[in-house]
């Protein structure tokens, strides 16, 4: 007797041979072979092969109750796996397990962002009130629908009924206490209540200034907080004050004059910390902040706010041209409209390519000897540190570039043969043809471009 159970298998699918087995419930023979004609599992049983359907695929309809686990957060929306449609058995139809919400279906209260409301993993029971071209769910369209389970962000555990406050949901081990949009069965038990967990929702009510508070840490930014205000009579007004985002500050309060830094030329790799423990180091501050694109990137400045303007000057002083991972950064202050005087150092800028990756600045200045007087090098290098394998090299002889040039280009560095040229920036205008290029390859241009242009804006090339 042989017996064999395969995996799934869907119509269409060659389950055996004909002649090797005879084909069965669930199988029909097409040509040579004995293919399936339902989704389930294949067995051979006694020379017979069969397929054993599966659970029936369920199709949603609306005004369908379903239970959902919330995946997809985002701002005023997002999307719940549907879980199982009660009162049917099967599976839901695989274009209809995810369905679709507006925050304004989550609660009958004022909801600044869906997370304020529900959150990742949540499970909960909606109705359907769209199937096309997609489906859409309500959470507010009876008393039982809601959450039904919730678990603690912080420590895992599950969230039980508690009101206090806006907060209706609190965890037993830990302090975690927050909103959510809750069902009447919600956590099990309250459905036995003559009133049920959704009467927790406090429907219609405004929210305090707690909740606002912490509601206005979120993605939106336009949360607000009723703030007191006296005036000058003795008499109380109160008035909104709009949040914004990184952590509810929003619009800040104006620093004294010349308290507030602006940062330059940042190496990529510096972030808010680096920048906060390189300026704490000059007294009490107030804030400090990487500016930083939509990706997250730095976008190569900053500022930072001192309590006092002498801690301002003093941070001015010590770090106003310091080098960073061989850039060298620029600190003024930021309400001064006038362009900083200070600017690189005097004299004849050189591009020193093909340098050794192990070249320091002592191995440079050996490299140029007696042919020119040094004032500074600037060994380029990547986020990481890492040399690039070219520099800029500041010399004195700002009228003997030509001779600089022919006297060391070509010649060896530590067994490399090293090219060396006036930098476009050294007063030497080039022409925008192809045939003066100094003889630089093109990924040698975006160098140099890379390292006198980042705060510069490039011009689009013009094309013929």
């Amino acid at each position: 007797m042989m017996k064999m159970t395969t995996s799934l298998v869907t119509p269409g699918t060659k389950v055996a041979n004909v002649g090797d087995v005879e084909a069965g419930e669930g199988t029909m023979v097409i040509d040579d072979s004995i293919v399936s004609t339902t989704v389930g599992q294949m067995n051979i049983n006694d020379g017979v092969v069969s397929v054993q359907p599966g659970k029936e695929i369920v199709n949603i309809h609306i005004g369908d109750t379903v239970i959902c686990r919330f995946e997809k957060l985002q701002e005023k929306g997002g999307e719940a796996r549907i879980l199982v449609v009660e009162g049917k058995q099967g599976d839901v139809l695989p274009s209809q397990l995810q369905g679709h919400f507006h925050v304004t279906r989550l609660a009958d209260r004022f909801l600044h962002t869906v997370a304020d409301a529900v959150r990742r993993r949540d499970v909960a029971r909606a109705v359907v009130t769209e199937v096309s071209p997609v489906v859409r769910l309500d959470f507010r369209e009876r008393d039982d629908c809601g959450i039904l389970h919730a678990i603690c962000p912080s420590c895992g555990d599950t969230l039980v009924a508690e009101i206090n406050g806006d907060w209706n949901v609190a965890c037993p081990s830990c302090r975690y206490q927050s909103y959510r949009a809750l069902a009447d069965n919600f956590g099990a038990g309250w459905a036995e209540l003559e009133q049920g967990a959704s009467a927790l929702n406090l429907s219609g009510k405004r929210w305090g200034r707690d909740a606002e508070t912490l509601f206005a840490h979120g993605p939106s930014g336009r949360a607000t907080y009723i703030a007191a205000d006296v005036r000058e009579d003795g008499r109380e007004r109160t008035y909104f004050r709009f949040e914004g985002q990184g952590g509810g500050q929003g619009r800040r309060q104006k620093a004294a004059p010349g308290c507030r830094l602006f940062v330059g030329g940042l190496p990529r790799e510096v972030d808010t910390e680096q920048l906060r423990e390189m300026f704490g180091k000059h007294g009490e501050m107030t804030d400090c902040i990487v500016m930083t694109d939509d990706s997250g990137a730095s976008r190569g400045f900053g500022f930072v706010t001192f309590t006092a303007k002498t801690q301002a000057e003093a941070a001015i002083s010590a770090l106003d041209g310091h080098k960073i991972n061989g850039r060298r950064i620029g600190v003024r202050d930021a309400d001064n409209k006038e362009k900083k005087t200070s600017g690189p150092p005097k004299g004849l800028k050189l591009y020193v390519g093909n340098l050794p990756f192990d070249a320091d600045e002592k191995a440079v200045t050996e490299f140029f000897g007696d042919k020119a007087t040094i004032n500074e090098v600037a060994i380029a290098t990547d986020k990481g540190g890492k040399p690039k394998g070219f520099a800029f090299v500041f010399v004195s002889e700002k009228d003997n570039g030509e001779e600089i040039v022919k006297a060391l280009n070509g010649t060896e560095l530590k067994g490399r043969r090293i090219k060396v040229d006036i930098s476009q920036s050294g007063g030497k205008k080039r022409s925008k043809g192809g045939g003066d290029k100094g003889g630089k390859s093109s990924r040698e241009l975006r160098a140099i471009a890379e390292e006198e242009g980042n705060s510069k804006k490039r011009r689009p090339r013009r094309r013929d």
